[in-house]
């Protein structure tokens, strides 16, 4: 699978593998390498085989039907119909090779999400003063069963208390749990300190100007 970029315009706040794409297929790349549907009588609106190639590279970009759709401006009613026509199966077939690559690269960032976790902000007087890491575990569960199906599988059931594989894992989310409260503790009692110290030099500022207007207003001292 190639790079993928993100179309977002806020690239960071997006976790959603609908938001990234990936490079589009080029000539020379298999899943291009495709007999297409042949029109006997073609017309200026037909979905020829270059338009259908660049459908093809597109969605397996995109992995979105209707946005593949649209970048050649065809509809999706007229793209389903021409892939059920018979003398169509190489389209239907590069079709669901290219929704398989746009799975492949789902799941990957299913999977990176999964190990690297979601950073999410901590909020305190409406401002964000920190950001901790959340791992899904339910994400990692599915992947696990998914991956490793012999090991964690298990006819659908989750590892239950006892289990190594429970007992292994609950320990590393404990673990992990434990390290992010404590940086976000951290990071507010410096906060906190911090505030602390600001009004605590404003208020000695404060002070020391009120004692100056107080010797301004009494005036100089007099001499009987």
């Amino acid at each position: 699978m190639g790079k993928v970029t993100c179309a977002s315009a806020r690239p960071g706040r997006r976790t959603s593998a609908a938001a990234f794409r990936g490079e589009a297929a080029e000539e020379g790349d298999p899943l291009l390498d495709f007999a297409p549907y042949l029109h006997r009588a073609p017309r200026g609106n037909s979905i020829t085989p270059a338009r259908q190639r660049a459908f093809i590279a597109e969605l397996a970009a995109c992995g979105i039907v209707t946005q593949a759709a649209r970048s050649i401006g065809v509809s999706l009613e007229a793209l389903y119909k021409l892939r059920n026509r018979a003398g169509a199966e190489g389209f239907a077939a590069a079709w669901e090779a290219a929704i398989d690559r746009g799975m492949a690269r789902l799941e990957d960032c299913a999977l990176e999400r999964a190990l690297a976790g979601e950073e999410r902000p901590v909020v305190r007087g409406g401002k964000v003063v920190t950001t901790w890491v959340r791992h899904d575990t339910a994400l990692l569960m599915f992947l696990l069963r998914q991956r490793r199906a012999r090991r964690y599988d298990r006819g659908g059931a989750l590892p239950q208390p006892g289990d190594p594989v429970y007992e292994r894992l609950k320990a590393m989310w404990l673990e992990e749990e434990q390290a992010s409260v404590g940086e976000v503790q951290a990071s507010l009692e410096a906060k906190l300190a911090e505030f602390r110290e600001r009004v605590t030099g404003r208020l000695e500022a404060e002070r020391l100007e009120a004692g100056r207007l107080d010797g301004e207003v009494a005036g100089p001292p007099r001499c009987d």
